[in-house]
This record gives C-alpha cells, structure tokens and sequence, in this order.
C-alpha cells in the first residue's frame, strides 16, 4: 500500500474507539488523529519512493516476496543497518513513524516460536509463520500490546487486587482462547489494523495464565481503545506536530476471543521472558534510528536559528561548542545502533539478533540525553521560543508590521523565516508534544534501569577479571598465553563492513521522464 490506501483501509475496520471522552465514528475521517495516520504513511509512501526503495522494502527469505522494511524478518548484518538506517530515515520526517515497533515484535516472535517448538514441541512456529506472511502480503500496520497497566508495582501479576491490571487467559477452548485485561501506552492504537498481545515482564509457573502472546484485530468484539490525540491538530503554532504526531491509547480487553491460529504463546513463563527479551533488544535497536531522526531535526533546527539570529558558529565558539555536543550526542548513540548491527548474533531460528550490549548502550544514552539535546537546541535559540506572541499576531494588520519590524534577526532572512523557525523548535521541544517525544525516549523500550540490568547481564566482565589475571599471576610479559574473546563481538556474516543497498539505477525512459 502507499500511504492513501492505508487511509482507506482503516475504513473496512470498526473499532471502539474514544478521544477527548468523545465516541470516534471514523478513525480515518478524524482530525485528532490525522499526525498519527500521516506519520504512519511516511512508512507506506517512501517505499514507493526509488531514492528510498532500497531501504524501505527487503525481500523476505521465507516466502520470496518483496515486502515492507518495517514487517521484515532480518537475516544478516547488512539487514539491521537498513532496518537501523530506515527507522532514522522516516523519523527524521515524521517524528515517530510508529510501524518499526511492529518490525520489532515480528522479529521477537519468530525467534520465540521457533525456541518454544524445539523446547515444547508446540506448533506455535508453523502458526505465527502463516501470520506473518499474512501480514506482510497485506501489509497491515500492528499496535503492539505490550505494557500491561501493572496496577501495584511492588505485586506479581497473579497477586494483584484486580487481575485485569495485566492481560491474562481467561478461558481456554478447543478451537482458541479467551483473554481479558488492560495494555496501556500503546502506540498509534486507534489507526491499527490489529494489535499483537505480548507479555511484558518474565513470568512464574503460578502466573502462566499471564504469559499470552496473540494477534487480535482491531475491532474485534471487546476491544476498547482509550486514547489521546495524535500530535497537536489544528493548532498553528504547532509548525511540525499539527502535521505528525502519534497518539498513545490504554487498550482494554473485556472478554475476547482469538482463534487458535492466531495464538503464538499460551502460558509458556519460560519462553514468555525469552521474547520479552528478544522484543526489547530488537525495540532498542530500532529506537536509536528514531532518537537520531528526531536528533537530524533539532540540529538542523538549531543551524537555521543560529543563522536567523545572525551568529556564524566559526566565529562564536559557544555557539558551535553546543551544536558540536548536540551532533556527538545523536551520532554517539547511532553509533552504537551500527556497532550492534555489524556484531549482531545468528538465532537459531535463522535470524539476526542485535548485540544486546550496544543495543542496550545506545538506548541508554538517548534515553538519558534526550533532555540534553532539548538544553542544547535551547541555547543555540534563545529565548525567543518561549516568549514569541502566537501566530494569530503575525496575521493582525494592528501588530504585524511593528512586530516583523522588532523581530527580526540578520537583514537578508526576512522575519517571518526567523519567527517559523523559533517556533518550530518550541513545537519540538517546549510543547507538550515535546515532553511526550522525552517521556517515550525515556520509558519507550523499558526503563533505564531495565537496560542497565541487560549490559550488565550480557557484558563480559569476567573476561575482563581473566585479562587482568593473567597480567597479575603471570607477568606482563607472558605473551598469548590467554586468549580473552567477547563473545558476540564478530560479526555474523564475517569480517566485512556491511554495505547499506542502494536505489536502482534509473531507466533512460525514467531519466527522460524525471526531466519531464
């Protein structure tokens, strides 16, 4: 699909959706949701695109089709940094593009199915591959029901007052399942095709009614979606998030049926962790291409602010020591987006997984630099983002003269240049919408201390105390005597620097065309 035939697809669907306390009659016909369904379709759009195509779709092994990036299987290196390079690409446009969350959890889910078969002897496998070749041959967009509203913290799931704080199996018939519960922060739920239910916590024995992963279309009967609005519509002030934006939605599950091939998990506690660990890492990964698209945004933002307000970055050296701090911090993490790609691991069930360490590492860092990189777009701007009268004045015939008179920056870039800029950076980092933009860089993923605990867990510190042994016991000159490998650090297609594919060569019929 491009972008206006998944506008129109929403249409066959009928879900339960409400906005602002207000029934919604058509999620495609409604204006608060219009950013989300339009950051959605860069996804769709910009695989039509031949200077995109490239990175945008990929050909699936398991079937060998052509299919979307953000719904492929990955299988070598080369694969994670075109998934890593298209994520930054479509949020660099749209914010948060939102469907890299449910390439994410496909890839979890491939890897746990096959795990699961080999340990149990299930038949989840064969199940969630007939899914996935569905969804991709129709290219559907998923919601991923992941966090459970979790009611008391400090209490497992099966000791909660109210069980439908998480997600769980109520019933279980011969020909399916029966769930009910709350999943809540769920992105982009109102303009969905169908959501995946997954567990979001590693599970015991007792609470194996809770460890269920299953496809549930949007509409499906006892599905509520309570949701914000997407972005900021409608409000002129809002230069980028009246465009995009994503709404979030608490998905309530009262009672719902989903047939037994659509059920990829069902009380298994063991395999349940296996791909909540494996969805995260894919998750982190793919965040670092989104943090880094929206770090593209504020620094050119802070370059064209810097211009307006007539400073030069060579001659103010404050000036091009914050653009310079803003520029590592963005690239800083990426970099470890491509290190995780280039040492990612073979799974056994024939994918690739990112290298749990920088995949972690690099989320770390854009979730703790987020408000770094706000501080800095603010003091390349100054205060002009915060106290510039609203738009509405710059229309007034009272105060728009004076104002473009009073306002402006270097003589050659007209007011109203400056005056947009100033507020597209207040869009991006004052607004409300940009406090959302910190939170999911904070949270989305898993907490900060979840990703500490996972590069703690995965790093090789003994390897490090055996280096040091080794000098200490036997001398610094005891030559090779130890060999001290980190395991997961080649990569695993061999020792070769991926190369990103590149957009077909153009026909002389399309050069011809191009020129019109």
């Amino acid at each position: 699909m491009d972008a206006a035939a998944y506008r129109e697809s929403l249409r066959a669907y009928k879900p339960r959706v409400f906005v602002n306390g207000r029934r919604v009659e058509s999620v495609a016909d409604e204006p608060l949701l219009a950013p989300g369904i339009n950051g959605v379709g860069v996804t769709y759009d910009f695989a039509h695109r031949s200077e995109h195509a490239a990175l945008m779709t990929a050909r699936q092994g398991t079937s060998g089709k052509t299919v979307n990036r953000m719904l492929h299987i990955d299988e070598t290196s080369t694969d994670l940094l075109a998934k890593l390079e298209a994520v930054r690409l479509v949020c660099k446009v749209s914010g948060c593009a939102q469907r890299y969350l449910a390439h994410d959890a496909l890839n979890g889910l491939y890897q746990a199915t096959r795990r699961t078969d080999a340990a149990r002897g299930t038949d989840y496998g064969p199940r969630f591959l007939a899914y996935l070749h569905d969804v991709q041959d129709r290219d559907l967009t998923l919601g991923i029901a992941m966090t459970d509203a979790k009611g008391d913290r400090a209490k497992r799931p099966g000791q909660q007052a109210n069980r439908d704080a998480y997600v769980h199996i109520t019933e279980r018939r011969p020909d399916g399942i029966v769930i009910r519960g709350t999943k809540a922060i769920v992105t982009g739920a109102p303009y969905m095709h169908e959501f995946l239910v997954m567990p979001c916590r590693t599970h015991m024995p007792e609470d194996a009614d809770f460890a269920v992963c299953c496809a549930v279309p949007v509409d499906a009967p006892g599905v509520t979606i309570v949701a914000r609005p997407a972005g900021r519509p409608g409000e002129a002030a809002a230069k980028f998030s009246a465009k995009y934006g994503q709404s979030t939605g608490v998905v309530i599950f009262d009672d719902v049926f989903v047939p037994h091939d659509r059920v990829f998990l069902a009380g298994e506690t063991e395999e349940g962790g296996l791909l909540t660990t494996a969805y995260a890492t894919h998750h982190r990964h793919s965040c670092i291409g989104a943090r880094a698209g929206f770090g593209d945004l504020l620094i050119g933002a802070g370059a064209l602010m810097i211009e307006a307000n007539g400073l030069d970055p060579d001659r103010h050296g404050h000036i091009r020591d914050a653009m310079v701090e803003l520029i590592t911090i963005t690239e800083g993490f990426y970099a470890c987006g491509v290190a995780a790609s280039v040492y990612c691991a073979k799974d056994p069930a024939g994918s690739v997984m990112p290298d749990a360490v920088f995949s972690n590492i690099g989320k770390l860092l854009l979730a703790t630099k987020i408000y770094d990189m706000h501080k800095l777009a603010h003091a390349v701007s100054g205060g002009l983002i915060v106290a510039l009268p609203g738009p509405d004045e710059d229309h007034n015939p009272e105060t728009a003269a004076s104002l473009a008179e009073v306002l402006g920056g270097r003589a050659d870039i007209p007011a109203d240049r400056r005056l947009e800029v100033a507020r597209f950076i207040e869009d991006l980092t004052v607004s409300n919408q940009a406090g959302w933009y910190s939170v999911i860089s904070l949270h989305g993923g898993g907490s900060p201390e979840a990703m500490k605990r996972e590069i703690w867990r995965n790093y090789p510190v003994m390897e490090k105390v055996a280096l040091v042994e080794s000098l200490l016991d036997r001398g610094v000159l005891d030559q090779g005597q130890r060999v001290s490998k980190q395991p997961g650090r080649c990569c695993a297609t061999g020792c070769e620097v991926p190369s990103l594919p590149k957009p077909p060569e153009a026909t002389p019929t399309e050069l011809v065309d191009a020129a019109g």
